[in-house]
């Protein structure tokens, strides 16, 4: 049977705590229905007494949830006082429309983009840049930067953009994209610490703070999602899942286990700042930041 790496499941020996400075950050996605609407704002309640330097909220293809996103991201900064940041993608339009976009986040508080090329719209299998828009990811964000003094955060890809030439390539367009303007970076999702900390080790001399993005998977129709998004998932991970499909409380805290493990040990190579995806769900990414020390703020 297939089993962790070592450095996933090595016990702590207890005597190790965790360290002061921990800071994490979490990204919602809009909202489609009421009753999702309800889900995202008691994760948000759930959330926010964390204190997160920052919350985002996705965007969909070509702009599909260009109105949701702005409604979610103004409503967390104004209502619960957090710090929250717009996603914002080439897709589907000109860049005077997205400028535009940007002019009207400004325009109303938000001061953080999180700056992506963005998938192909629907019934595209291919992005193509839009005629009149920003080609890539460096593009919008120099775009931005014009727009006005925005914080903007970027994606690195730690296991290679699944449309990458090379490993090499692929850095060197992060490297574009931080020389434009962005001020950090945040990994795709992963499941083995070692691809983070090799991919940190490259990355070094990047001068901006290179965040890894974490996801709670629990089940096996979430690691199949993060494999058609380029993310290796070790056999093993399904292997936890097994059997499980009918219970989910006991895949939920499979699923917390395996992901402390994970964060906690990037937190003993260093690592103070991590991005959960929380996929609009609160008590897993709850638990694990009361694991990393991080609690109830007043």
């Amino acid at each position: 049977m297939a089993r962790p790496p070592d450095n996933l499941v090595k016990p702590r020996d207890g005597k190790d705590t965790v360290p002061p400075g921990i800071q994490v950050s979490f990204e919602f996605f809009p909202p489609k229905t009421e009753k999702m609407q309800e889900q995202l704002w008691a994760s948000i309640e759930r959330l926010a007494p964390l204190k997160p330097a920052f919350v985002s909220v996705t965007y969909g293809a070509g702009g599909s949830t260009r109105e949701r996103t702005h409604e979610t991201v103004t409503r967390i900064q104004k209502e619960k006082g957090l710090l929250a940041a717009a996603h914002l993608t080439c897709v589907g339009a000109t860049r005077a429309e997205i400028d535009a976009v940007a002019k009207q986040y400004w325009d109303s508080g938000i001061r953080h983009i999180v700056a992506l090329r963005g998938d192909p719209p629907e019934g595209q299998s291919k992005y193509a840049p839009h005629p009149g828009g920003y080609a890539y990811a460096a593009d919008l964000v120099e775009g931005l930067k014009r727009v006005a003094d925005f914080e903007i955060s970027v994606a690195a890809y730690p296991e290679v953009h699944p449309e990458a030439k090379s490993a090499t390539d692929d850095l060197e367009n992060l490297k574009r994209k931080v020389g434009a303007g962005a001020s950090r970076a945040i990994t795709q999702s992963f499941f083995d610490p070692g691809v983070f900390l090799r991919f940190r080790d490259q990355a070094a001399g990047l001068q901006v703070p290179l965040i890894p993005g974490i996801i709670v998977a629990t089940n096996t129709g979430t690691l199949n999602s993060c494999i058609k998004m380029g993310t290796k998932v070790p056999q093993y991970m399904f292997e936890l899942f097994a059997g499980l499909e009918n219970d989910v409380e006991t895949r939920k805290l499979v699923a917390a286990t395996a992901v402390a493990e994970q964060v906690r040990t990037l937190v003993r190579e260093g690592v103070t700042d991590f991005h959960f995806y929380t996929l609009n769900r609160a008590d897993l990414t709850y638990a694990i930041c009361h694991l990393l020390g991080i609690k109830l703020k007043t």
